[in-house]
């Protein structure tokens, strides 16, 4: 059986492959790739591959942009070190879900599984698209509710529902509060977008993600964009690309 492996952390990719020739040697792998553009070239390049262990979260975004590009036949087994999915979900549907550090026995569980499942499906292969995968992970899925953040020598713990808006600066990403406080994150954006309901919040773009409450006004802007007018008031103008026009307006709109 051959195998890929996408992942961006080598050490992660090393520990992966250590386990697999204990548990399951009569697996080969065949590639290791470390972002979401070159595995995307690798799958359209039609080499082939048995199974797929991919990272949610890699260096240049999430395994899934890989799915809405190229679709495939073969299972996949995510790894990632949140638990916030809805593993429940993967298992009535065939594809496991390992949380790091990966233990043995829970490998071994997996491919176990895969045995079985590639048995039932001789004559109709496993179809994974990136719609399914959605599905799976936003329909049962439990959003974080609360962040834990430093100020000054203390810990301390802000609500999703006390936060505004998230905006990153500089690969920092600061909260900022309906009381116009302002904390750190240790997230980057793309994490967040997973964590967070996206019934509640919106990506408005790269570096800021908004909250429906914060929300006061909607502009039309210049080259059909959308002005954002935000209760705290954002310290840089909040924009909606053209692009995410439609895409917002239905947001608003659930």
């Amino acid at each position: 059986m051959n195998a890929l492996i996408i992942e961006d952390e080598p050490h992660a990719r090393v520990e992966l492959k250590r386990l697999l020739a204990r548990v399951a040697p009569q697996i080969t792998i065949v590639a290791e790739l470390d972002s979401v553009t070159d595995a995307c070239t690798f799958l359209a390049s039609g080499k082939p591959f048995d199974l797929v262990f991919a990272d949610i979260q890699l260096s240049d975004g999430l395994s899934f942009d890989i799915f809405n590009q190229i679709t495939i036949s073969q299972p996949v087994i995510f790894t990632t070190a949140y638990n916030e999915f809805a593993i429940k979900a993967f298992e009535l549907n065939s594809i496991d879900y390992l949380l790091k550090p990966i233990e043995e026995k829970q490998l071994e569980k997996a491919i176990a599984k895969l045995d079985r499942i590639r048995d039932s499906y001789t004559s109709q292969p496993l179809m994974l698209s990136a719609e399914k995968l959605k599905e799976l992970l936003s329909g049962k899925k439990e959003y974080k509710s609360r962040f834990v953040t430093k100020i000054g020598d203390q810990f301390k713990y802000i609500t999703v529902d006390e936060i505004a808006y998230f905006v990153a600066d500089n690969n920092v990403v600061y909260a900022f509060t309906h009381q116009q406080q302002k904390v750190i994150v240790d997230y980057k954006m793309e994490e967040l977008e997973t964590l967070l309901d996206p019934r509640l919040f919106f990506r408005a773009h790269r570096g800021c993600m908004v909250h429906i409450k914060a929300i006061q006004k909607v502009h039309k802007y210049f080259n059909s964009r959308l002005s954002l007018e935000i209760v705290p008031k954002t310290e840089e103008p909040v924009l909606v690309s053209r692009l995410k026009v439609d895409e917002f307006l239905k947001w608003m709109d659930q």
